[in-house]
């Protein structure tokens, strides 16, 4: 099995950090290496089985020989060759090189697009959608910035999303989301057709993006009635304008400065953080864009066709037709399929 050398590698550095641990490591060592291990346990467990499995198989395959045990052996034989090769296959994910923002976690940003207010109507519901996802997962939701139209749909919302592998399970939600349903402006009774864009950017800590003063420009304003929850005369709301790059990020939902500031910092961190992202991966750009968590805000990856009663991801040709569940927030099973659909293209490229 061309995999031994580097099982054996594994288990050997499994191995290693035991007994590193039991000689009474302390401090950062002994956190580093407490961590590696955890990780590398679940992976040297199935190794472990998996060299069982084909130990038993070996065995069986001999006592086929024996008349007694022929039938006893053939069917200890059919289910091991049915286990060795999910247990290679496992492995074999558990292998392929991991997005180290993927236990990070996120910022969710939803903004309607074509469509106008069936667009913002929309945008509402999908930002819900995402908070009652967030919650059956056990993940902390805050929303960072919340605005809205006249009739109640979403100007801009923006979120950040803590718990365990959140960006992991999320980022293949980035991409233009569209709707198809008679809006309850229509008095005709016309279906329309509506989008909105989502993003899903890993949270970024300070060490990863180092931000110069002098690159900033910072503007003081008064919260405004077209989206601040707070309108008030004092100079709260904050705009931040990152002069290289030209990003913009202006918050104005805390009637506190320091908040508003804090918070816009935390959003610009994140959006040049995936800015890096992206472009340490332009050389393999063919390749991600045939795999299925691109990331690419551009593409239309989803459509919620109401009438029929149907979800349809356009990567994957996934077609459920229980709307009303996911929009109450079951996203797992689209969620599931991509990632498998992700980790099977990874496999064959590898």
């Amino acid at each position: 099995m061309t995999l031994d050398p580097k099982l054996d590698r594994i288990e050997a550095r499994a191995d290693e950090l035991r007994a590193a641990l039991s000689a009474g490591l302390a401090g950062e060592e002994f956190g580093r290496a407490s961590k590696e291990l955890a990780e590398l346990e679940p992976l040297v467990a199935r190794i472990i089985e998996l060299r069982d499995a084909e130990r038993q198989a070996e065995e069986a395959e001999a006592l086929r020989a024996d008349p007694e045990l022929a039938a006893l052996a053939e069917a200890e034989l059919a289910e091991l060759r049915a286990r060795i090769p999910r247990l290679l296959r496992e492995i074999q994910i558990a292998l392929l090189p991991r997005d180290e923002a993927d236990e990070r976690a996120a910022i969710l940003e939803i903004r309607p697009a074509a469509g106008g207010d069936e667009a913002a109507l929309f945008a509402a519901e999908l930002f819900t959608t995402y908070q009652r996802y967030a919650e059956g997962r056990g993940w902390r939701f805050e929303i960072l910035d919340y605005s809205t139209t006249e009739l109640g749909g979403l100007r801009e919302g923006i979120a950040e999303i803590t718990g365990r592998s959140v960006f992991a399970r999320l980022k293949y939600e980035s991409g233009v989301h569209r709707v198809q349903r008679v809006p309850a402006t229509e008095n005709q009774g016309r279906i329309h057709t509506s989008t909105i864009t989502v993003a899903v950017l890993p949270e970024a800590e300070e060490v990863d993006v180092a931000l110069n003063e002098a690159d900033l420009r910072i503007d003081v304003y008064r919260a405004s009635g077209a989206g601040g929850q707070h309108v008030n005369k004092t100079e709260s709301a904050v705009r931040i304008t990152h002069l290289p790059s030209g990003i913009v990020v202006a918050m104005q939902d805390e009637k506190s400065q320091h908040k508003n500031r804090a918070k816009a910092m935390k959003i610009l961190r994140a959006r040049l953080y995936e800015q890096q992202r992206a472009q340490a991966h332009a050389t393999r750009a063919a390749d991600r864009r045939a795999q299925v968590g691109t990331g690419d805000r551009s593409e239309r990856i989803r459509t919620y066709n109401f009438p029929q009663g149907r979800v349809t991801d356009h990567r994957i040709n996934l077609t459920l037709h229980k709307i009303d569940r996911i929009m109450a927030g079951e996203l797992d099973e689209i969620i599931d399929a991509l990632a498998a659909e992700d980790q099977a293209a990874r496999l064959a490229e590898a």
